[in-house]
């Protein structure tokens, strides 16, 4: 470009009002990131590339396609590229990307992302759980030595939903219409170990035969297992059949020696105040926002990147947890 055609631009630029400003340079960022974003989807096929569909590594080049290196199948002679297959195949603008993990990273409501990326509303709910799809199915696979395990509840919420309504729709989070705990709240199962492993579910019936069905995966017979002594969390532990010990939180007790569920209280604690900010949750993506805040909370400092993010967001890098 001519130093007389940049001069005229730079002008231009002058006469902009401070959100048009806003909206420029968020541009220009997207145009800086673009090259970073697809860095990290190839970093997905270094070394020997497999095939998608068949799963053979008989693989070659077949040139480039919307700047992302195409691939072809000998085996099946299908072609690919690195993100055939993952959650954010057949999604555009690639060079917002980053600064989408980067909105994930900061926890950023629908509505900030859309102001901050310039785009729609429904394109950033569509990336937001595009992005969340590996990361919500990514718990610990084993807790060991001592754990804890408690329930925590959100409110049943149909946010979004338009249709099939069984109540008067609430605002911005709502009351439940009754005390306590019944129909309209959303039991969560959170059992966290000493060493910060996390693993939670939602359970179709808050009882110990669901609990237990969950808790049996993760727990080796020589794990012991600390409750606040509820019914429901006593009789999980005689059916999963390991050491048992229930702080009477209800009573005042907060630690009977090395026995506590501080820690789990402590992560039900951090979940709640995260989850408030988004002015309630809809239950139908609930499982999402469980596996984004694990994500966060289990290690800050590899999210603070947002390449790692996108990475984790396509299935290429772990996060954290122990295997």
């Amino acid at each position: 470009m001519r130093d007389k055609k940049l001069h005229e631009i730079l002008t231009l630029v002058q006469a902009l009002s401070a959100r048009q400003r806003k909206t420029l340079a968020g541009h220009l960022a997207a145009m800086d990131n673009a090259p970073k974003a697809i860095g990290v989807i190839e970093d997905r096929q270094q070394g020997s590339p497999t095939c998608p569909h068949c799963g053979k590594t008989h693989i070659v080049r077949n040139g480039h396609s919307n700047g992302l290196q195409r691939y072809w199948c000998r085996g099946c002679s299908t072609t690919f590229n690195a993100l055939t297959g993952t959650p954010l195949a057949h999604l555009h603008l690639r060079d917002k990307w980053l600064q989408q993990a980067q909105a994930l990273r900061d926890g950023l409501s629908l509505s900030q992302v859309q102001q901050r990326l310039d785009i729609a509303r429904t394109t950033a709910l569509r990336w937001r759980h595009r992005f969340l799809a590996v990361p919500k199915d990514i718990r610990a696979p084993r807790l060991t030595g001592v754990a804890e395990a408690d329930h925590t509840y959100f409110l049943r919420s149909a946010k979004g939903e338009r249709y099939g309504l069984l109540r008067k729709a609430r605002k911005r989070g709502g009351k439940a219409s009754q005390r306590g705990l019944s129909r309209e709240q959303v039991p969560v199962l959170v059992a966290r170990d000493r060493a910060g492993q996390t693993a939670d579910f939602i359970l179709e019936v808050d009882d110990s035969e669901h609990a237990s069905d969950k808790l049996r995966p993760l727990m080796a017979q020589d794990t012991i297992l600390c409750t606040e002594g509820d019914a429901t969390m006593c009789a999980t532990a005689r059916k999963l059949g390991i050491e048992h010990h229930a702080v009477n939180v209800s009573a005042g007790v907060r630690v009977d020696g090395p026995w506590h569920v501080q820690n789990v209280n402590a992560y039900h604690s951090r979940l709640k105040v995260w989850v408030r900010h988004f002015k309630g949750v809809s239950t139908k993506y609930l499982d999402s926002y469980l596996g984004w805040f694990r994500t966060i909370d289990r290690v800050p400092k590899v999210v603070a990147e947002p390449a790692a993010m996108l990475a984790l967001a396509i299935g290429s890098q772990s996060i954290g947890f122990a295997t």
